[in-house]
Protein backbone atom coordinates (compact mmCIF):
# COMPACT_ATOMS: atom_id res chain seq x y z
CA UNK A 1 0.00 0.00 0.00
CA UNK A 2 1.35 3.44 -0.88
CA UNK A 3 0.19 6.97 -0.37
CA UNK A 4 -0.45 7.18 -4.09
CA UNK A 5 -3.39 4.86 -3.53
CA UNK A 6 -5.09 7.56 -1.50
CA UNK A 7 -5.85 10.09 -4.21
CA UNK A 8 -9.49 11.23 -4.31
CA UNK A 9 -11.95 9.38 -6.49
CA UNK A 10 -15.39 10.48 -7.68
CA UNK A 11 -18.14 9.66 -5.23
CA UNK A 12 -20.05 7.75 -7.87
CA UNK A 13 -17.13 5.36 -8.24
CA UNK A 14 -16.35 5.00 -4.56
CA UNK A 15 -18.20 1.75 -4.03
CA UNK A 16 -16.69 0.02 -7.06
CA UNK A 17 -13.18 1.31 -6.44
CA UNK A 18 -13.18 0.15 -2.84
CA UNK A 19 -13.43 -3.36 -4.20
CA UNK A 20 -11.39 -3.19 -7.38
CA UNK A 21 -8.23 -1.21 -6.63
CA UNK A 22 -6.69 -3.54 -4.11
CA UNK A 23 -9.08 -2.54 -1.36
CA UNK A 24 -7.91 1.03 -0.77
CA UNK A 25 -10.06 3.92 -1.95
CA UNK A 26 -10.81 7.39 -0.73
CA UNK A 27 -14.41 8.60 -0.57
CA UNK A 28 -14.85 12.09 -1.91
CA UNK A 29 -17.16 14.53 -0.13
CA UNK A 30 -20.76 14.45 -1.27
CA UNK A 31 -21.20 17.02 -4.00
CA UNK A 32 -18.45 18.99 -5.68
CA UNK A 33 -17.54 21.38 -2.88
CA UNK A 34 -14.37 20.54 -0.98
CA UNK A 35 -13.99 21.33 2.73
CA UNK A 36 -13.08 24.97 3.37
CA UNK A 37 -10.25 23.98 5.69
CA UNK A 38 -7.65 21.27 5.78
CA UNK A 39 -8.76 18.12 7.57
CA UNK A 40 -6.72 15.11 8.71
CA UNK A 41 -6.73 11.78 6.92
CA UNK A 42 -8.24 8.76 8.67
CA UNK A 43 -8.33 5.23 7.27
CA UNK A 44 -11.34 3.02 8.00
CA UNK A 45 -10.55 -0.69 7.84
CA UNK A 46 -13.73 -2.57 7.00
CA UNK A 47 -13.90 -5.98 8.67
CA UNK A 48 -17.66 -6.38 8.36
CA UNK A 49 -19.95 -7.19 11.27
CA UNK A 50 -23.40 -5.97 12.26
CA UNK A 51 -22.47 -2.42 11.28
CA UNK A 52 -22.63 -3.43 7.59
CA UNK A 53 -25.45 -5.97 7.98
CA UNK A 54 -29.11 -5.49 7.06
CA UNK A 55 -32.41 -7.03 8.16
CA UNK A 56 -35.59 -8.25 6.41
CA UNK A 57 -37.36 -5.06 7.59
CA UNK A 58 -36.67 -2.01 9.70
CA UNK A 59 -37.86 -3.42 13.05
CA UNK A 60 -36.35 -6.93 13.06
CA UNK A 61 -32.91 -6.25 14.50
CA UNK A 62 -32.78 -9.78 15.93
CA UNK A 63 -32.71 -11.14 12.36
CA UNK A 64 -30.04 -10.82 9.68
CA UNK A 65 -30.50 -10.91 5.91
CA UNK A 66 -27.45 -9.68 4.00
CA UNK A 67 -24.62 -7.17 4.07
CA UNK A 68 -24.49 -3.73 2.48
CA UNK A 69 -23.30 -4.22 -1.09
CA UNK A 70 -20.54 -1.65 -0.72
CA UNK A 71 -19.63 -2.58 2.83
CA UNK A 72 -18.70 0.28 5.16
CA UNK A 73 -18.41 2.59 2.15
CA UNK A 74 -22.21 2.62 1.84
CA UNK A 75 -22.51 3.87 5.40
CA UNK A 76 -19.81 6.49 4.96
CA UNK A 77 -21.46 7.94 1.85
CA UNK A 78 -24.55 8.68 3.94
CA UNK A 79 -22.43 10.83 6.27
CA UNK A 80 -21.43 13.45 3.70
CA UNK A 81 -21.07 16.40 3.55
CA UNK A 82 -20.72 16.56 7.36
CA UNK A 83 -18.00 13.91 7.51
CA UNK A 84 -15.91 15.89 5.05
CA UNK A 85 -15.61 18.65 7.63
CA UNK A 86 -14.14 16.20 10.17
CA UNK A 87 -11.72 14.07 8.16
CA UNK A 88 -10.61 12.94 4.74
CA UNK A 89 -11.59 9.29 4.89
CA UNK A 90 -10.07 6.36 3.04
CA UNK A 91 -11.48 2.86 3.15
CA UNK A 92 -9.53 -0.37 3.22
CA UNK A 93 -11.70 -3.34 2.39
CA UNK A 94 -10.57 -6.70 3.69
CA UNK A 95 -11.59 -10.27 3.06
CA UNK A 96 -11.86 -10.74 6.83
CA UNK A 97 -15.29 -11.99 7.80
CA UNK A 98 -17.10 -9.78 10.25
CA UNK A 99 -18.91 -12.81 11.66
CA UNK A 100 -17.47 -13.63 15.05
CA UNK A 101 -17.94 -17.36 14.46
CA UNK A 102 -15.72 -17.15 11.37
CA UNK A 103 -12.87 -15.27 13.03
CA UNK A 104 -9.53 -17.04 13.26
CA UNK A 105 -5.99 -16.38 14.42
CA UNK A 106 -5.11 -15.94 10.75
CA UNK A 107 -7.72 -13.22 10.23
CA UNK A 108 -6.65 -11.33 13.37
CA UNK A 109 -3.01 -11.53 12.26
CA UNK A 110 -4.01 -10.12 8.86
CA UNK A 111 -6.05 -7.38 10.50
CA UNK A 112 -3.16 -6.27 12.69
CA UNK A 113 -0.75 -6.17 9.77
CA UNK A 114 -3.26 -4.21 7.68
CA UNK A 115 -3.74 -1.60 10.40
CA UNK A 116 0.02 -1.24 10.87
CA UNK A 117 0.47 -0.72 7.12
CA UNK A 118 -2.13 2.05 7.14
CA UNK A 119 -0.58 3.77 10.16
CA UNK A 120 2.81 3.73 8.43
CA UNK A 121 1.49 6.15 5.78
CA UNK A 122 2.84 9.60 6.60
CA UNK A 123 -0.40 11.47 5.88
CA UNK A 124 -2.60 9.15 7.96
CA UNK A 125 -3.21 10.38 11.52
CA UNK A 126 -5.19 7.38 12.73
CA UNK A 127 -7.15 4.25 11.86
CA UNK A 128 -10.71 3.18 12.64
CA UNK A 129 -11.46 -0.56 12.53
CA UNK A 130 -15.03 -1.82 12.17
CA UNK A 131 -15.97 -5.38 13.04
CA UNK A 132 -18.38 -7.77 14.70
CA UNK A 133 -19.19 -6.84 18.28
CA UNK A 134 -19.25 -10.39 19.70
CA UNK A 135 -15.45 -10.49 19.76
CA UNK A 136 -14.76 -6.76 19.43
CA UNK A 137 -13.02 -6.76 22.81
CA UNK A 138 -10.68 -9.53 21.62
CA UNK A 139 -9.99 -7.78 18.32
CA UNK A 140 -9.14 -4.59 20.19
CA UNK A 141 -6.85 -6.27 22.72
CA UNK A 142 -5.04 -8.25 20.02
CA UNK A 143 -4.41 -5.00 18.14
CA UNK A 144 -3.40 -3.28 21.37
CA UNK A 145 -0.77 -5.96 21.99
CA UNK A 146 0.61 -6.09 18.45
CA UNK A 147 0.33 -2.68 16.71
CA UNK A 148 3.71 -0.97 16.38
CA UNK A 149 2.56 2.62 15.82
CA UNK A 150 1.55 5.05 18.57
CA UNK A 151 -1.01 6.71 16.27
CA UNK A 152 -4.66 6.37 17.36
CA UNK A 153 -6.45 3.09 16.66
CA UNK A 154 -10.20 3.15 17.35
CA UNK A 155 -12.30 0.00 17.08
CA UNK A 156 -16.07 0.25 16.65
CA UNK A 157 -19.10 -1.63 15.40
CA UNK A 158 -22.85 -1.74 15.87
CA UNK A 159 -25.37 -3.63 17.95
CA UNK A 160 -28.27 -3.05 15.55
CA UNK A 161 -28.10 -3.39 11.79
CA UNK A 162 -28.06 -0.69 9.16
CA UNK A 163 -31.50 0.49 8.12
CA UNK A 164 -33.28 -0.45 11.34
CA UNK A 165 -35.09 2.17 13.39
CA UNK A 166 -32.49 1.73 16.13
CA UNK A 167 -29.33 1.45 14.07
CA UNK A 168 -26.29 2.68 15.98
CA UNK A 169 -23.60 2.07 13.38
CA UNK A 170 -23.62 5.55 11.90
CA UNK A 171 -23.17 7.41 15.19
CA UNK A 172 -20.53 4.93 16.38
CA UNK A 173 -18.58 5.22 13.14
CA UNK A 174 -18.84 8.99 12.92
CA UNK A 175 -17.71 9.41 16.53
CA UNK A 176 -14.88 6.92 16.03
CA UNK A 177 -13.60 8.85 13.00
CA UNK A 178 -13.92 12.12 14.92
CA UNK A 179 -11.90 10.63 17.79
CA UNK A 180 -9.17 9.22 15.52
CA UNK A 181 -8.94 12.50 13.58
CA UNK A 182 -8.49 14.46 16.80
CA UNK A 183 -5.33 12.44 17.63
CA UNK A 184 -6.34 12.74 21.30
CA UNK A 185 -5.67 9.05 21.94
CA UNK A 186 -2.12 9.05 20.58
CA UNK A 187 -0.03 6.56 22.61
CA UNK A 188 -3.17 5.18 24.32
CA UNK A 189 -2.86 1.96 22.37
CA UNK A 190 -6.10 0.62 20.89
CA UNK A 191 -9.42 1.89 22.22
CA UNK A 192 -13.03 0.89 21.59
CA UNK A 193 -15.72 3.47 20.92
CA UNK A 194 -19.31 2.31 21.34
CA UNK A 195 -22.41 4.24 22.37
CA UNK A 196 -20.33 7.46 22.57
CA UNK A 197 -18.11 5.95 25.27
CA UNK A 198 -14.37 5.34 24.93
CA UNK A 199 -12.85 2.24 26.54
CA UNK A 200 -9.29 0.99 26.88
CA UNK A 201 -8.79 -2.27 24.99
CA UNK A 202 -7.51 -4.18 28.01
CA UNK A 203 -10.46 -3.23 30.20
CA UNK A 204 -13.51 -3.35 27.96
CA UNK A 205 -15.90 -6.28 27.69
CA UNK A 206 -19.25 -6.97 26.06
CA UNK A 207 -21.98 -7.30 28.68
CA UNK A 208 -25.13 -7.88 26.63
CA UNK A 209 -26.12 -9.62 23.43
CA UNK A 210 -28.59 -7.04 22.10
CA UNK A 211 -28.68 -3.72 23.97
CA UNK A 212 -27.04 -0.62 22.54
CA UNK A 213 -25.14 0.00 25.79
CA UNK A 214 -23.53 -3.42 25.59
CA UNK A 215 -19.96 -2.46 26.45
CA UNK A 216 -18.50 -1.67 29.86
CA UNK A 217 -15.16 -1.76 31.66
CA UNK A 218 -15.95 -3.23 35.06
CA UNK A 219 -14.32 -1.43 37.97
CA UNK A 220 -12.41 0.89 35.64
CA UNK A 221 -15.21 2.45 33.62
CA UNK A 222 -14.92 4.39 30.38
CA UNK A 223 -11.82 6.50 29.79
CA UNK A 224 -13.81 9.19 28.03
CA UNK A 225 -16.79 10.19 25.92
CA UNK A 226 -17.51 11.72 22.54
CA UNK A 227 -20.52 14.02 22.61
CA UNK A 228 -20.96 15.64 19.19
CA UNK A 229 -17.82 17.74 18.69
CA UNK A 230 -16.80 17.53 22.35
CA UNK A 231 -14.23 14.85 23.15
CA UNK A 232 -13.71 14.46 26.87
CA UNK A 233 -10.92 12.19 28.10
CA UNK A 234 -11.25 11.45 31.80
CA UNK A 235 -8.08 9.39 32.12
CA UNK A 236 -5.51 7.58 30.00
CA UNK A 237 -3.97 4.10 30.04
CA UNK A 238 -0.70 4.13 31.98
CA UNK A 239 1.06 3.16 28.76
CA UNK A 240 1.03 6.79 27.64
CA UNK A 241 3.91 7.42 30.04
CA UNK A 242 6.08 5.44 27.61
CA UNK A 243 5.24 7.79 24.72
CA UNK A 244 8.08 8.18 22.27
CA UNK A 245 10.23 5.45 23.80
CA UNK A 246 11.13 2.01 22.49
CA UNK A 247 9.40 0.50 25.53
CA UNK A 248 5.98 1.67 24.28
CA UNK A 249 5.98 -1.17 21.76
CA UNK A 250 5.35 -4.66 23.07
CA UNK A 251 7.72 -7.48 22.00
CA UNK A 252 4.92 -8.96 19.88
CA UNK A 253 5.99 -7.83 16.42
CA UNK A 254 3.86 -9.84 13.98
CA UNK A 255 6.17 -8.99 11.09
CA UNK A 256 8.46 -11.58 12.69
CA UNK A 257 5.81 -14.28 13.01
CA UNK A 258 3.36 -15.80 10.58
CA UNK A 259 -0.13 -16.66 11.77
CA UNK A 260 0.78 -20.33 11.58
CA UNK A 261 3.63 -19.71 14.04
CA UNK A 262 1.33 -18.36 16.74
CA UNK A 263 0.90 -20.93 19.50
CA UNK A 264 -2.52 -22.46 19.99
CA UNK A 265 -4.05 -21.70 23.40
CA UNK A 266 -7.40 -22.89 24.75
CA UNK A 267 -9.77 -21.98 27.62
CA UNK A 268 -11.31 -24.39 30.12
CA UNK A 269 -14.08 -23.31 32.49
CA UNK A 270 -14.37 -24.21 36.14
CA UNK A 271 -17.80 -25.11 37.58
CA UNK A 272 -19.52 -27.48 40.00
CA UNK A 273 -18.20 -31.04 39.65
CA UNK A 274 -16.25 -30.16 36.50
CA UNK A 275 -14.60 -33.10 34.76
CA UNK A 276 -10.89 -33.52 34.10
CA UNK A 277 -11.60 -34.67 30.55
CA UNK A 278 -11.22 -31.31 28.71
CA UNK A 279 -7.81 -30.62 30.26
CA UNK A 280 -6.65 -34.17 29.66
CA UNK A 281 -7.84 -34.08 26.06
CA UNK A 282 -6.16 -30.75 25.30
CA UNK A 283 -2.88 -31.90 26.84
CA UNK A 284 -3.05 -35.15 24.88
CA UNK A 285 -3.65 -33.13 21.70
CA UNK A 286 -0.41 -31.27 22.25
CA UNK A 287 -1.82 -27.96 23.48
CA UNK A 288 0.91 -26.27 25.53
CA UNK A 289 -1.03 -23.26 26.81
CA UNK A 290 -4.35 -23.38 28.68
CA UNK A 291 -6.27 -20.58 30.40
CA UNK A 292 -8.62 -21.66 33.18
CA UNK A 293 -11.74 -19.56 33.78
CA UNK A 294 -12.27 -20.54 37.37
CA UNK A 295 -15.03 -19.74 39.86
CA UNK A 296 -14.38 -17.20 42.59
CA UNK A 297 -10.81 -15.93 42.25
CA UNK A 298 -10.03 -18.75 39.80
CA UNK A 299 -10.75 -22.05 41.58
CA UNK A 300 -11.13 -25.30 39.67
CA UNK A 301 -12.66 -28.62 40.71
CA UNK A 302 -10.60 -31.31 42.47
CA UNK A 303 -10.61 -33.41 39.30
CA UNK A 304 -9.46 -30.45 37.22
CA UNK A 305 -6.71 -29.67 39.72
CA UNK A 306 -5.33 -33.18 39.42
CA UNK A 307 -5.44 -32.98 35.62
CA UNK A 308 -3.65 -29.63 35.72
CA UNK A 309 -0.87 -31.05 37.88
CA UNK A 310 -0.35 -33.92 35.44
CA UNK A 311 -0.38 -31.57 32.45
CA UNK A 312 2.13 -29.22 34.08
CA UNK A 313 4.46 -32.19 34.56
CA UNK A 314 4.17 -32.74 30.80
CA UNK A 315 5.10 -29.14 29.98
CA UNK A 316 1.70 -27.43 29.74
CA UNK A 317 1.60 -23.83 30.99
CA UNK A 318 -1.59 -22.59 32.67
CA UNK A 319 -2.91 -19.11 33.30
CA UNK A 320 -5.46 -18.91 36.10
CA UNK A 321 -8.22 -16.37 35.39
CA UNK A 322 -11.61 -15.83 36.99
CA UNK A 323 -15.01 -16.13 35.34
CA UNK A 324 -16.41 -13.38 37.63
CA UNK A 325 -15.31 -10.45 35.50
CA UNK A 326 -13.45 -8.89 38.41
CA UNK A 327 -10.31 -9.46 40.44
CA UNK A 328 -8.89 -12.97 40.35
CA UNK A 329 -5.83 -14.95 41.27
CA UNK A 330 -2.67 -12.93 41.77
CA UNK A 331 0.54 -14.51 40.59
CA UNK A 332 2.43 -16.24 43.40
CA UNK A 333 5.11 -17.92 41.32
CA UNK A 334 3.55 -21.39 41.42
CA UNK A 335 5.37 -23.54 38.83
CA UNK A 336 3.28 -23.99 35.70
CA UNK A 337 0.51 -21.60 36.78
CA UNK A 338 0.46 -17.83 36.18
CA UNK A 339 -2.14 -15.64 37.89
CA UNK A 340 -4.15 -13.43 35.54
CA UNK A 341 -5.46 -11.08 38.27
CA UNK A 342 -8.35 -9.15 36.64
CA UNK A 343 -7.52 -10.01 33.02
CA UNK A 344 -10.56 -11.78 31.55
CA UNK A 345 -10.10 -15.38 30.34
CA UNK A 346 -10.53 -14.42 26.68
CA UNK A 347 -7.91 -11.68 26.92
CA UNK A 348 -5.59 -13.81 29.03
CA UNK A 349 -5.76 -16.33 26.20
CA UNK A 350 -4.59 -13.74 23.65
CA UNK A 351 -1.75 -12.56 25.86
CA UNK A 352 -0.64 -16.13 26.61
CA UNK A 353 -0.75 -16.98 22.90
CA UNK A 354 1.52 -14.08 22.03
CA UNK A 355 3.83 -14.61 24.99
CA UNK A 356 4.36 -18.28 24.18
CA UNK A 357 4.81 -17.47 20.50
CA UNK A 358 7.67 -15.10 21.27
CA UNK A 359 9.31 -16.97 24.15
CA UNK A 360 9.56 -20.57 25.32
CA UNK A 361 10.69 -19.53 28.79
CA UNK A 362 8.06 -19.66 31.53
CA UNK A 363 9.94 -16.99 33.48
CA UNK A 364 9.70 -14.57 30.54
CA UNK A 365 6.02 -15.32 29.97
CA UNK A 366 5.32 -14.72 33.65
CA UNK A 367 7.20 -11.41 33.53
CA UNK A 368 5.20 -10.24 30.51
CA UNK A 369 1.94 -11.05 32.30
CA UNK A 370 3.12 -8.97 35.27
CA UNK A 371 4.13 -6.04 33.09
CA UNK A 372 2.36 -5.90 29.72
CA UNK A 373 -0.70 -7.69 31.10
CA UNK A 374 -1.12 -5.25 33.98
CA UNK A 375 -3.40 -2.19 33.69
CA UNK A 376 -0.52 -0.09 35.03
CA UNK A 377 1.85 -1.14 32.23
CA UNK A 378 4.10 1.84 31.66
CA UNK A 379 4.49 3.01 35.25
CA UNK A 380 7.75 2.50 37.07
CA UNK A 381 7.69 -0.85 38.91
CA UNK A 382 8.56 0.80 42.24
CA UNK A 383 5.47 2.98 42.12
CA UNK A 384 2.93 0.21 42.08
CA UNK A 385 2.31 -3.35 43.14
CA UNK A 386 -0.09 -5.83 41.65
Amino acid sequence: MTSSGMSPIPLANARQSARSDGGHAEIAALGSAAPEHSVPTVVVVDAGGTITATTPDRISYLSYSQSLSGGITDLLIRMYPELGRVAKVSVVSTDISGLSSDSTTESRHQLSQTVDACLALSDVVGVVVTGGTNILEEDAYFLDLTIRSEKPVVVTGAMHQSGTFTEDGMTNLFSAIRLAASERTTSFGTVILMNDQIFAAREVTKTDGYRLDAFAAGSYGAIGVVNADRIRLIRAPARVTLHGTASWKTPFDLSRKTAAELVRVEIVSGYLDASAVPIQALAAAGIKGIVTAGHGPGSMSVAQGAAMAAAIADGVLFVSATRTGGEGRYDDGSPGIIGAADLTPQKARLLLQLCMSFSEEETQVRDWFKSIGDPQFGLRPKTWRR
